[in-house]
């Protein structure tokens, strides 16, 4: 069975706190959805599954986000939903799981995809639903949760210092990809490139509401002097600094995913096949290298080497993550991450993944070629890596 990949959108990325905070995560994940399905011109109904990726659940209805998701996007109530979380690779696992779930025969065309709200994270109150005896009760940020590693309570970016330290990748080497992840950020909005994937949002403005068109993190303009002025912020003396670490982002994001027999009857052109993925585990201290043996993995088993694949995406979810993937498995940096990444675009863990997924589908048919693997690390120690084939 081939299943590929067809049109997806989504929405742009606000920053922590601005133009997406009085939206809901669900309200974020229907309008990509919506704009999923008009884009490819599919019919709700044709669509018999919705897979959603997420980390951190907000807004009452997002523990059932997939099914609320579904439904207000006009999927029939006969449709099927699963909500999936595998830390920051949740959006290419609700690709995986889409897929497999075709793959058994259990669906047919399916809408895959994730996202977060970050800036509308609660705060908790762990002892209030059976009381206290007395003093004060202290809440509990649960944004806070969702960047520590479950076993050492490690913050992400000191695991990102964990991986610096102990391969010796410079504070310079760090800045410099910072540096480069921005500009390719620019290039790609001034072209054009990013705004082909942007489904624009209407957000509260004041008393009104206004068009949202663009990313809102990125910071094309950025002069090194001041990447090299900030302070680390995970650890006295250290490397990891605001600049050269993914951005605390919000936004959603969907591609449509079939069995290649149903997408041509419903009219949809399919644009990749599935090729394969693999996931690896790795420390949870230095869970930053998770790409590099996923990645070894995926190829190993397709036969393949690092020469073969004409294009990549690596999740930038700290510098020294990259440069890593660079050293350990000689990724070139000119066939990778092209029009920026976490660190310019940002970072929400549900909706990543099918951002890379929607680069690499459109630098591979801008530019002619064949093959992409998009990779990332995850907390709590993992990589994983998907690699997909342009359909001609």
């Amino acid at each position: 069975m081939e299943i590929v990949l067809c049109g997806g959108m989504r929405t742009p990325f606000g920053d922590f706190g601005k133009s997406l905070k009085d939206v809901t995560m669900v309200e974020l994940g229907s309008h990509a959805a919506r704009a999923t399905l008009s884009g490819a011109g599919l019919a709700a109904e044709k669509v018999d599954q919705l897979v959603w990726g997420n980390v951190l659940p907000v807004d009452q209805e997002g523990y059932l986000a997939a099914r609320a998701v579904a439904l207000k996007t006009g999927l029939p109530e006969s449709s099927i939903a699963l909500n999936v979380n595998r830390a920051c690779g949740s959006g290419l696992q609700a690709i995986i799981s889409a897929a497999e779930h075709i793959g058994a025969g259990h669906s047919r065309v399916a809408l895959a995809g994730g996202g977060e709200n970050f800036s509308r994270a609660p705060y908790i109150i762990t002892s209030a639903r059976w009381g206290s005896k007395r003093g004060p009760q202290t809440m509990v940020d649960a944004l806070d949760w969702a960047y520590r590693d479950p076993l050492s309570l490690e913050l992400m970016g000191e695991t990102a210092e964990n991986l610096a330290e102990d391969y010796q990748y410079t504070r310079e080497a760090m800045d410099d990809y910072a540096l480069g992840s921005q500009r390719r950020a620019g290039a790609a909005a001034a072209s054009g490139f990013l705004a082909k994937q942007i489904a624009p949002i209407e957000v509260p403005d004041g008393k009104g509401r206004r068009r949202m068109t663009a990313d809102e993190f990125p910071r094309p303009d950025i002069a090194m002097e001041k990447i090299a002025a900030m302070k680390p912020i995970f650890r006295s003396g250290g490397k990891v600094t605001p600049a050269n670490s993914s951005g605390v982002t919000d936004g959603a994001a969907f591609v449509i995913v079939a069995e290649r027999a149903a997408a041509e009857k419903a009219g949809v052109r399919p644009r990749a096949r599935l090729v394969d993925y693999a996931i690896a585990g790795v420390p949870p201290r230095i869970m930053g290298c998770g790409p590099v043996p996923a990645t070894k993995k995926l190829l190993e088993q397709q036969k393949l080497k690092v020469s073969d694949i004409d294009y990549f995406e690596v999740n930038e979810a700290f510098a020294s993550v990259n440069l890593h993937a660079e050293a350990q498995l000689g990724v070139p940096r000119d066939r990778t991450n092209l029009y920026g990444g976490g660190i310019s675009i940002g970072h929400p863990p549900g909706a990543t993944g099918v951002r890379m997924a929607l680069t690499a589908l459109q630098h591979l048919e801008d530019k002619g070629a064949r093959r992409a693997i998009l990779t990332l690390c995850m907390g709590g120690g993992q990589g994983l890596a998907m690699l997909i084939e342009r359909v001609q």
